[in-house]
């Protein structure tokens, strides 16, 4: 039985340690560990004081030995390295009158390869006294802790990826969203998206329902967190606001099925700034019956929302004024003409005396008497109202359900502004605004243009009789 056994069996004498612990027992050594420790010759010589009386056949295969008197004499590659440390925890085992020891270590084959070994000794019945009979086997447990390495380096690996990945990453149970939405489902609401409308707080008990398992150190940095229990108190002023109704669209497609989404969402840093987020939702492999594991990845896409907003802006506006551009001016005159509301009114107004500032004082004086006008027109133009810089300078105000009266009025509230700005820029080079203003109204689109003609020429009526006034000369004319 004991030459088959299919572990590693040694049969050992241990009365020689025996004789090396009861002397420093003797010696008044209480704590052997540290004896041990403050001498690492104290420890060898307790290994060297074994002896190997025999060996079975799974342990001349397990080291690689093709004999017991090889074995022997090379017990040295065997028993070396990591084993000493664990040699320690063994021998305070039996310093403490335990009749044999348990424990895991190293041992190394006589081709120099690494074991993991599960040691487990008994001293004999009968052989108490002198401990010169011991039974000790070994267990291969290499493969076992291989894979245990294996896992744990895959565990560090993707706990790496996570904690350090460039983008903000939550995640979440939404187990108990699933259990409120199956009861919905269950009570028979076929229609989601008008019971979430009708019952909104369905949608807040959800939100309040996911639970945060971990996030990483983007999520902290993207949100203004010192630490995640920092972060998770902080929770409710993160999501709030618009992001109620994101979560509605959210919820809509988890009860169509779709476990996997994405979507623009608006946050909140715990500072209270305004966070743009592209969020990417994907309930993971093998949890779709339970959803108790969520992926939530969310990327900072605010400097991209300013970027197309400024460039929006560009779009429809003009830099040096601020006001509306005659892009914007086109497409709004094109939509007047297709929805109204009717009358329409307009103002076409050009600036007097441009050219000559600009060749008296340069063009620095021109474009600041343009920004001027933009200046008063902002003031004077409420919405729905606009007001479009629609050519060097040349301006207009569309007033859409508006009458020519009420453009009347607009026109002297422009001039009343004009004489205001005057004063307040009468250190400026003695420079002063003037406009020439036309205004026309129509009753419906196939009108437009004919009122657009009409404010041309009352704007070109009052320009000539300005330069006829001032005996400047009319550029246009000229």
């Amino acid at each position: 039985m004991f030459d088959l056994a299919p572990v590693s069996l040694w049969l050992e004498d241990f009365s020689g340690l025996k004789r090396i612990l009861d002397g420093w027992r003797a010696d008044g050594v209480t704590d052997l560990r540290s004896w041990l420790e403050a001498d690492p010759s104290r420890r060898h010589a307790c290994m060297a004081s074994l002896q190997v009386l025999r060996v079975n056949q799974r342990t001349l295969q397990l080291f690689g030995a093709s004999t017991q008197e090889m074995l022997v004499a090379r017990l040295s590659e065997v028993f070396r390295g990591d084993m000493a440390d664990s040699v320690i925890d063994e021998l305070c085992q039996l310093w403490r009158g335990a009749m044999g020891f348990e424990n895991q270590t190293v041992n190394y084959t006589l081709d120099g390869r690494r074991l993991d070994v599960q040691v487990r000794a008994r001293i004999l019945p009968g052989h108490e006294a002198e401990w010169d009979r011991v039974l000790v086997s070994l267990e291969d447990t290499t493969a076992r802790f291989e894979a245990q390495r294996v896992i744990a380096d895959r565990e560090q690996y993707a706990r790496s990826l996570f904690e350090h990945s460039p983008v903000s990453l939550w995640v979440e149970d939404f187990s108990s969203v699933k259990r409120l939405i199956d009861e919905a489902r269950m009570q028979g609401i076929s229609d989601f998206a008008t019971f979430i409308k009708v019952h909104p707080e369905f949608v807040t008990r959800c939100m309040q329902e996911i639970r945060v398992v971990d996030v990483n150190h983007e999520t902290l940095r993207m949100f203004g967190a010192r630490s995640k229990d920092e972060l998770l108190r902080g929770t409710g002023r993160i999501f709030r606001d618009e992001m109620h109704e994101s979560f509605s669209e959210q919820l809509r497609e988890l009860w169509d099925g779709k476990t996997l989404q994405q979507r623009e969402v608006v946050n909140y840093a715990l500072t209270g700034e305004l966070v743009n987020i592209h969020m990417q939702f994907a309930v993971m492999e093998g949890h779709h019956d339970r959803w108790d594991l969520v992926l939530v990845s969310l990327v900072d896409i605010t400097a991209r929302k300013k970027a197309e907003a400024y460039l929006e802006y560009l779009g429809k506006h003009d830099v040096l004024t601020q006001l509306r551009n005659r892009t914007f001016y086109t497409e709004e005159l094109a939509r007047l003409a297709r929805k109204g509301p009717w009358p329409l009114s307009v103002l076409v107004i050009d600036m007097n005396g441009l050219k000559q500032a600009n060749d008296e004082f340069g063009h620095a004086a021109g474009d600041s008497l343009l920004r001027r006008i933009g200046e008063v027109l902002t003031k004077a133009v409420d919405a729905p109202a606009v007001s479009a810089r629609i050519g060097g300078d040349e301006f207009a105000v569309l007033m859409p359900g508006v009458e020519e009266r009420g453009a009347e009025q607009m026109k002297d509230r422009i001039n009343t502004l004009l004489e205001m700005n005057n004063q307040f820029y009468a250190g400026d080079r003695g420079l002063q605004l003037s406009l020439s203003i036309g205004i026309a109204s129509c009753q419906s689109g196939s009108q437009i243009d004919s009122m657009l003609l009409r404010a041309d020429q009352a704007m070109y009526d009052e320009k000539a009789r300005f330069y006829g006034k001032s005996g400047a000369p009319d550029r246009r004319r000229s």
